[in-house]
């Protein structure tokens, strides 16, 4: 699956892949309660601006690493015009600000039926690394996955993006090396009751934090629209002669 259109496609290495077979491994991993301090959204339709802005704000560095090569803004806004929010499940976590700061891609293979395989992809904002949203984001999109029937599980990276392949690497993924490129490949467990009942309170807790930090907001906004006007108002008023 190509995630983002490139310009010059380069020619891509094949080889057998060797996936092991870990059901009870990722079984036992993916039936975990997840930490509920992180609020991850699904995204929608309305949302693709604001995916847009997240992604456009990446340096040339951060684009390659995600992309797989120094996407263009033309670029940036091809793949995010071409998301599939009916097909694909498009994950996001934001600041207090209701900003994205991390957004996750998980693109199922298109077809008629189930999807057996999706493909992973995520950036995070640079300010907010290191907090471990990559991995929660991986967590999360490996659930939904298994939940709606898939698995296997594919993360295509550079093999310079140590990052997403330590992701990988601790999820329990295989990677194989192919160059400058790698894959990752996880074996998903069936979908378990835990597994969907953790989805479904993730998401109510994700809608509750969301109207929670959209209150103050709101407030902010308002009162920044009556500061503007007021500003507006006392500049255009006439003065008094002296």
């Amino acid at each position: 699956m190509t995630l983002i259109e490139k310009e010059s496609p380069a020619d891509g290495a094949s080889g057998q892949r060797h996936v092991r077979q870990d059901s009870d491994r990722t079984g036992s991993r993916q039936d975990c309660s997840y930490k509920l301090l992180i609020p991850i959204r699904s995204l929608g339709e309305s949302h693709r601006g604001e995916i847009a802005k997240h992604l456009l704000a990446l340096d040339s560095h951060d684009r390659y690493l995600r992309f797989g090569f120094v996407a263009s803004d033309e670029q940036v806004e091809r793949y995010v015009g071409g998301l599939n929010f009916e097909r694909d499940e498009i994950l996001g976590i934001t600041n207090r600000k209701l900003s994205l700061i991390a957004v996750a891609h998980l693109a199922f293979a298109p077809g008629n039926g189930p999807a057996a395989c999706a493909e992973f992809g995520v950036s995070v904002t640079k300010s907010a690394r290191g907090r471990g949203y990559g991995a929660l984001l991986f967590e999360r999109a490996a659930m939904d996955a298994r939940n709606k029937g898939v698995s296997l599980l594919l993360i295509h990276a550079l093999s310079e993006n140590t990052a997403m392949l330590r992701i990988a690497r601790n999820a329990g993924a295989v990677i194989e090396r192919m160059g400058s490129d790698s894959e990752a490949l996880l074996r998903l467990a069936p979908a378990s009751l835990g597994s969907r009942m953790t989805e479904i309170v993730e998401d109510h807790y994700a809608q509750i934090d969301y109207r929670l930090k959209a209150q103050p907001k709101q407030v902010l906004d308002i009162l920044s629209a009556i500061k503007s006007l007021n500003h507006t108002w006392s500049g255009s008023r006439p003065r008094p002669r002296p």
